[in-house]
Formats: C-alpha cells, structure tokens, sequence
C-alpha cells in the first residue's frame, strides 16, 4: 500500500473502521461448531478475543519500533496465548533481522532462562519458526552477575543469539520452580547503531499496524482452536505427535510437549502417572479450550517439579477432577466440563509418556 494510500484510510477512518470489522469476523471462531457451547466457555472466548486484541496491539503498534526495541509480554496473568506456562515470566521484544542488537542484564537465580529469535508468522500463516537458541545452560555470565547477548547474522561476543533476514521477535522464557524463592532476570534490548530519536507516527505505520494487528488475532485464535478440534477426536489421551510440530509455533527446542484433550463428567477422574527422568523441569498444566492456561493465581491448575508430591520410587501420581477426593497433586477442572492439558520436560534425559485413564471418583484410591 502506497504512503497516499495509507495517509487517506487515516484520515477518513478507514483504517479503524476496517480493523474494527475484522475484530468482528474473528467472532466466528469462537461460534465454531466443535467448540464447546458452555456459558464458561463461550465466555471465555470472547474473553479471549479481547485479550489477543490487547496483546496484537501491544505488538504491532506500541512495541512495534525496530530502531528502538523494548520487551513485553505477549503472555501474562490476565493475557495468555498458546499453552502458557504458569511457571513463566515471559518476555517479548520485535526485532529486524537486518539490524545487530545487544541485551544486556542480571542474571538472576531463575533455574531456567532461554532467548529464542523467531520468525513470527502469527498473523499468516499461524507458525513462530526458531531462527536461533541460547540459554542458561550456555550462557557466559559475569563474576557479578551480568550478562550480554549479540543478536546479529554473523557470529559476535561471548555470548551469541544467531539471527536471520526473516527474524522478527525475541522471546524470552524464565522458568520458575518456586516463584517465591527465585530471583527473575533482568534485561534490556538496544539496536547497536541506532538512529539517535524516533521518528514521529506516520498514517502508514498507523495502518499497517492495525491490519497486522487483526491479523493477529485472526490468526493466533485461529491456530489454536484447529488443535483444540485435533485433539478432540481423541479425548483423554496423549497427543505425541513429533516434536518439531510444537517448535514451529514457538516452543522452545529444549523442551518436550505432551498435548492432551481431557474431558470428564462430574463422577470421574483422570489419573496421569510418570517416572521422572533427571531433568531440568517439569509440569503439567490444565488450560481451557482457547489454549490458556487457568487462573494459576488463586486455582491449583498445575503441579511442577518442586510442588509435586512423590512416591517412593521417585514417580509421580497427577489427578485431574471436578473436586478433590482428598488426594495429592490434585488439578481442577475449575468449571469447565473439558480442555486442553500440557505436559512439559525441559532438558530432560528421556521424555516418558505418562500413562493416563479415566475411573470412577468412588474407585480412586486416595493419599
């Protein structure tokens, strides 16, 4: 689109109108057929709708200045996109893979820290492809703490994070096993060479921001309620497809993803059990139909490797229910009849598939 082009759709309004009817139109996601019609559920759909716009937004248009980057979250405690983990501090930044960058910062006690550069295609065709890794297990920090990170396609400094001509965001995993005991990172991100000053919001960054933001949430929505409809042909069970199908949307190279479609009538249960193997984390988590993951604040939606009670052999018993039969590692379904639930390992040895299968609550044999 031509800047003339772009100059009259914000002046006459046309580029707010039209992002406004595309909000409108990506309603017909959430009235999908194999959706779930519960009033929970249709709730928070348009609950849901209303958060990618918040997160699109923040993206596209607020956070969108390659010349001068900054770090946001495309996923939080009241905002949540893909299998969020409740485990996360998650950290977002938009990038030009043309350009060099530095972050810099403290290191913090966090067990777990990852940088990924990513070839954001949300707004298209629906995959957030890894374009360069590191991490904590890598990372060379300073005696006091420190650190610095060179974003850039030719290899520089001690610690580098490869970038591509297609690299378009960072995303930043911290990964807690106790959030009140672990100090987070702190970080920034700068261009090396940047121009000295912004230059001011033109009618074609405006426009442009607000088409990509729509597609956003068109496409985000979108992605995630196809797996949702996948994995509902094959409820209450692991969906241990390969791998590289979760790393294409985001996930990080270093973890290993168990989808599963759990749904359960008000007298059942669903019993997971597992080894666990010698890893850096773990955890499973109940999230809704959407892919968010529930209110981790005040619900117990999610056991990790630090909360969880063990057996003797070192093997854990998860219990997914409508209420507490009196029983440990308990996750509730938190009013909902279904949903999606996510198993994750993080730099672990193996990856077992934990057995699940769904009894009577009146059969489970409790703690």
């Amino acid at each position: 689109m031509s800047d003339t082009d772009a100059r009259q759709r914000v002046l006459s309004g046309k580029s707010w109108e039209d992002f406004c009817d595309s909000l409108k139109e990506a309603g017909k996601i959430i009235l999908r057929p194999e959706a779930p019609a519960t009033e929970i559920d249709r709730a928070e759909g348009w609950r849901y709708l209303s958060r990618l716009t918040r997160l699109a937004l923040e993206s596209k248009l607020e956070f969108a200045d390659t010349d001068f980057p900054g770090f946001y979250s495309l996923s939080h405690e009241t905002a949540k996109i893909g299998a969020d983990n409740p485990d996360n501090i998650y950290m977002n930044t938009t990038i030009d893979g043309k350009n060099d960058y530095r972050i810099y910062g403290t290191r913090g006690t966090v067990p777990y820290l990852s940088w990924g550069t990513k070839a954001n295609r949300y707004t298209t065709v629906g995959t957030m492809e890894s374009t360069g890794e590191i991490d904590s297990n890598t990372l060379v920090v300073e005696p006091e703490g420190t650190f610095e990170i060179i974003l850039s396609q030719k290899k520089q400094g001690k610690n580098w994070l490869p970038i591509t001509s297609d690299s378009s965001m960072v995303l930043v995993r911290q990964t807690f096993l106790d959030r009140t005991k672990e100090k987070p990172a702190t970080m920034r991100i700068e261009r090396i060479s940047a121009p000295k000053e912004p230059v001011p919001l033109s009618a074609e960054r405006l426009d442009a921001g607000l088409r990509e933001a729509a597609a956003f949430v068109h496409g985000t929505a979108r992605s995630f309620a196809d797996f949702s409809k996948w994995f509902k042909t094959k409820p209450n069970q692991w969906i241990t497809t390969e791998q590289d199908t979760w790393w294409k949307i985001g996930g990080d190279p270093n973890i290993a993803y168990y989808h599963l479609y759990v749904e359960l009538k008000e007298d059942e249960a669903l019993v997971l059990e597992s080894p666990i193997p010698e890893c850096y984390f773990w955890n499973i988590q109940l999230d809704n139909w959407w892919w968010e993951s529930l209110d981790y604040r005040y619900l117990p939606v999610h056991v990790n490797k630090t909360s969880a009670r063990y057996r003797p052999d070192g093997s854990v018993r998860v219990v997914v229910a409508h209420r507490n039969p009196g029983v440990h590692n308990f996750i509730g379904m938190a009013g909902h009849s279904c949903g999606t639930m996510l198993w994750r390992w993080i730099s672990a040895k193996s990856h077992p598939v934990p057995t699940c299968k769904v009894v009577k609550l009146s059969e489970l044999s409790l703690d």
